[in-house]
């Protein structure tokens, strides 16, 4: 159910599916039309991170747990600056949150950023459809729109190859050491989170901040002790500038990539990708780590995987593995100081179980200094 405060108006909505299926709902957050991928995230809490994701950019994402807009919207939590999800879906949404740190609600956050939202649905039902049939296009729109004539305009819909360069800084940025500064990264922007700079940055290290095409000439003139690749939305293999530019520096520098990151650094050394059939969005993945043989709780946000397969031939190996499925979650190469990890360790899993990660990257770059 949802808490309405006095005035407010309910507003029917639709959410159509690209082969016609129709669930109504009502709407709260923006008005706009959209057309996005369908997806679902199985997260407790944490729906301010989610709508605040660059990585969520053009998708539409279903919340397997239920109450969302309880503790409303805060100033610190934010991932970016200008949120880029295009809409969320829940079972039941409240207006009036209570939390002590609370300084909007999720509904006024969502129009402010042209986010759109549909309370009221089923969302067990939705999510088992993804499950079952993998994500799709879907259209969200008003009651008036006609179920015919939104299956028309699916049909022409299709998803958007750009989607880094709209998030990526358009500028380059410095994020200092919060104390004594031991290194200097450049992180490429691939629609970077800003928890990860702050862990960056709580452990000595101060972040230049490169848009996603930076050329390797330009990196290279800021003399950094390490390379970061960060996490962002779609396809890497759209991502052509970054993977050109990681690749030209394959050696140079102890480089480390997140998600988005992992995958393009996984290209760049000549090894594939593809899509999943729903991807991995969560806040509990186990996976394991091939050399310890210990499990890690994991939060996670991908539609693609790196191919096993082809990671020998581009001299990588596996370091870890996701329990659920056994797809990919860790690479390395086997003599540059490069690796990547496909999940969220600055998202506090477990809730410090894949610190380490960061302190493995600290590690090879005072091996580089020294």
């Amino acid at each position: 159910m949802r808490i309405l405060e006095e005035g407010s108006r309910i507003s029917v909505r639709k959410i159509i599916i690209e082969d016609g299926t129709v669930y109504r709902g009502y709407g709260f957050g923006s008005s706009s039309e959209k057309k996005l991928e369908l997806v679902f995230n199985t997260s407790m809490t944490g729906y301010q991170e989610i709508i605040s994701d660059p990585s969520y950019t053009g998708q539409a994402v279903v919340m397997t747990y239920p109450v969302i807009g309880n503790y409303g919207v805060n100033e610190d939590d934010y991932e970016t600056d200008t949120p880029s999800i295009g809409a969320l879906i829940v079972r039941d949404y409240t207006d009036t949150p209570s939390n002590y740190r609370s300084s909007h609600s999720l509904s006024e956050i969502m129009e402010k950023y042209d986010i759109a939202g549909v309370y009221g649905i089923d969302t067990r039902e939705l999510t088992r459809r993804i499950r079952d049939f993998g994500s799709c296009k879907v259209l969200i729109t008003d009651e008036a729109m006609p179920d015919k004539e939104a299956e028309s305009i699916l049909k022409d819909f299709s998803f958007s190859r750009d989607l880094v360069s709209r998030v990526s800084t358009k500028e380059i940025y410095e994020v200092p050491s919060s104390g004594e500064e031991l290194y200097s990264v450049v992180a490429i922007d691939c629609g970077i989170k800003k928890n990860i700079l702050r862990q960056l940055s709580l452990l000595g290290c101060r972040v230049t901040v490169v848009p996603f095409d930076t050329d390797a000439e330009r990196i290279e003139a800021l003399s950094p002790d390490g390379l970061f690749i960060s996490n962002g939305p779609g396809d890497p293999g759209d991502v052509k500038p970054t993977i050109d530019t990681v690749k030209r520096l394959h050696g140079r520098y102890p480089a480390f990539g997140i998600c988005l990151g992992h995958q393009i650094f996984s290209l760049s050394y000549g090894a594939r990708t593809y899509k999943l059939k729903f991807g991995h969005r969560g806040g509990n993945h186990p996976v394991r780590d091939l050399k310890t043989g210990r499990i890690d709780i994991t939060s996670q946000n991908h539609s693609y995987a790196v191919d096993p397969d082809s990671l020998k031939a581009a001299h990588l190996k596996a370091t870890h593995i996701n329990i659920l499925d056994n797809t990919v979650e860790g690479i390395e190469h086997v003599s540059d100081p490069s690796f990547g990890i496909q999940y969220h360790p600055e998202s506090a899993p477990g809730p410090n179980d894949s610190i380490y990660l960061f302190q493995k990257f600290l590690g090879l770059m005072k091996g580089r200094k020294s």
